[in-house]
């Protein structure tokens, strides 16, 4: 007989408009990081969990990330107001939420202090096992308010709790950026823009503005295919976009395809492709007989739907790029290597990254992601273009990767952009990503 989990109220749940609610999806998403989870398979987890509709999965979404991005912080107060051991898993996570949402960030408050504890006290008395706890929260809540001034004071004498980062990480953007720590530290904490990639095949940045601008939404072209909204919005509410007249994507990840010198006709190798953004911005760019390959088969449709919304075709294989098996033999005029990663330059947008990841990690995919170059790079015709791209700021993964990869004696590197580190400062507001251009000898 197969093991039938425990309803995760008991009793009835809180009305699924309720901040209670929001709460309680919230911390059981953020229990299922701390136990190893990607922030999105714990939110599908926990919202099948609460069986939630719409708009509670979308709310219970925005406290989650929230809290990864504060998690340091609502750490370091929880042990600093609560003296005892919390017995129940689920009401250490239920006080992480709550204090992330009192926690000042500059931003106007998405509740009122009164509403957060209020609505976390019910939250505690209807899920299972954390009814005991509801006085704790309270508690807590309202003695973490009162004394606010005096604990920030002592947050900001530690480092993580400061940051919101482990030690390990922060101590290694110190050793290898020890004049940018700061402010790529403060860039990961900030929620990200959206960012759209003008598809210049069907209409030019400056014409898709006014279209923005009729339908009353305020944007600014930062790049030449980038265009980035004032404030984020729904994809289904995105002028175009079903149209296929823009895609979702930062403006560092725009830098890609047209470093590349794309020409019609071209034969193109887009290697780890899914979910196809950077394919389709290739494919906006020339007419090119591109392949796509990804090795996880789940994450091919996501390539597909990409392409069909844009009116765009590629070949699509399934196939690992540390192996051949996939490969019918054709050199390719230009290849793009967006190798597996540590993702350490992407956090703003995966803030629960920093907490998945092991110091030991970045060195263990820069092997990895080097048996994919050397595989790729005999696929490249002489005189081709060979671009290795990495979401990373680790040098092991980046710069080191590519200083190795020089050494083959037919490649020669070219100018390109080097790193480029998380910056949200006007134009420059783009994530932290590596580019290494090569050229094949003839």
């Amino acid at each position: 007989m197969a093991f039938k989990r425990p309803p995760f109220f008991s009793g009835q749940a809180p009305a699924l408009d309720s901040l209670a609610f929001r709460l309680a999806g919230a911390a059981e998403a953020t229990r299922l990081v701390c136990a190893g989870k990607s922030l999105p398979d714990a939110l599908v987890a926990a919202c099948q969990t609460l069986k939630t509709d719409n708009s509670s999965r979308a709310a219970i979404q925005d406290i989650a990330y929230n809290t990864m991005r504060k998690l340091g912080t609502a750490r370091f107060l929880t042990s600093s107001l609560v003296k005892k051991s919390i017995e129940t898993d689920i009401v250490k996570y239920l006080l992480f939420c709550a204090l992330a949402l009192l926690i000042p960030d500059g931003s106007v408050p998405r509740y009122s202090p009164f509403t957060v504890v209020n609505q976390a006290v019910t939250a505690a008395n209807t899920i299972r096992h954390a009814q005991k706890a509801k006085g704790l929260i309270n508690a807590v809540l309202r003695n973490y308010l009162r004394t606010q001034e005096v604990l920030l004071e002592k947050v900001a004498s530690n480092d993580e709790a400061k940051w919101n980062y482990p030690q390990w990480w922060i101590d290694n953007v110190k050793t290898h950026y020890p004049n940018q720590w700061q402010s790529i530290l403060e860039a990961g904490n900030r929620t990200p823009p959206l960012t759209l990639r003008v598809n210049t095949r069907r209409i030019s940045p400056e014409d898709y503005l006014k279209h923005l601008q009729q339908a009353h939404i305020s944007a600014d072209i930062i790049g030449p295919y980038a265009v980035r909204l004032a404030s984020p919005i729904p994809v289904d509410r995105i002028p175009g976009f079903q149209e296929g007249l823009v895609s979702v994507q930062d403006k560092a990840a725009q830098l890609a395809a047209p470093l590349l010198g794309l020409k019609d006709g071209m034969q193109v190798l887009d290697a780890c492709a899914a979910p196809g953004g950077k394919s389709a911005h290739m494919l906006e760019l020339a007419d090119i007989a591109l392949t796509a390959l990804d090795s996880g088969k789940k994450r091919l449709s996501m390539i597909h739907e990409n392409l069909d919304r844009l009116g765009l075709h590629a070949r699509v294989l399934h196939g690992d790029a540390t192996q051949s098996d996939w490969w019918d033999g054709t050199l390719y005029d230009c290849i793009l290597a967006d190798v597996p990663c540590s993702a350490s330059g992407v956090i703003r947008r995966h803030p629960d990254i920093r907490w998945l990841r092991k110091p030991e990690d970045a060195q263990q995919l820069a092997s990895y992601a080097k048996s994919i170059l050397d595989n790729l790079w005999v696929k490249l015709k002489p005189g081709g273009k060979f671009l290795l791209a990495t979401c990373s700021i680790w040098p092991e993964e980046s710069e080191e990767q590519a200083v190795f990869f020089a050494f083959k004696p037919d490649a020669h590197r070219l100018d390109a952009s080097g790193q480029l580190l998380p910056s949200f400062n006007g134009l420059n507001d783009h994530d932290g990503l590596f580019y290494a251009l090569f050229r094949k000898s003839i």
